[in-house]
């Protein structure tokens, strides 16, 4: 696994790594993202991936990850709908 490989160098993932990890997971939950923004960022405990309403007038909210920056694996998520 690709992934594994860049861990065991000692590299992280890049940005586009965490966000198609999360990404996958999101689409297996809520099928259609187009209604939200996507922030990634990487912070001191891993990547940092949140899906938030593009309207602000609608109700609820999409999936928010935290992503091991080294290992790619999902530290933790939440949903909100």
């Amino acid at each position: 696994m690709a992934i594994a490989a860049l861990s065991q160098a000692g590299k992280t993932i890049s940005c586009d790594e965490a966000l198609k990890i999360a990404r996958t997971d999101a689409e297996r939950v809520y099928r259609d993202l187009s209604p939200y923004r996507i922030s990634v960022v990487l912070e001191s405990d891993g990547w940092q991936v949140d899906y938030d309403l593009k309207d602000a007038a609608l109700q609820g909210g999409g999936p928010h990850y935290l992503i091991d920056e080294q290992t790619g694996d999902i530290l933790s998520k939440r949903y909100e709908q």
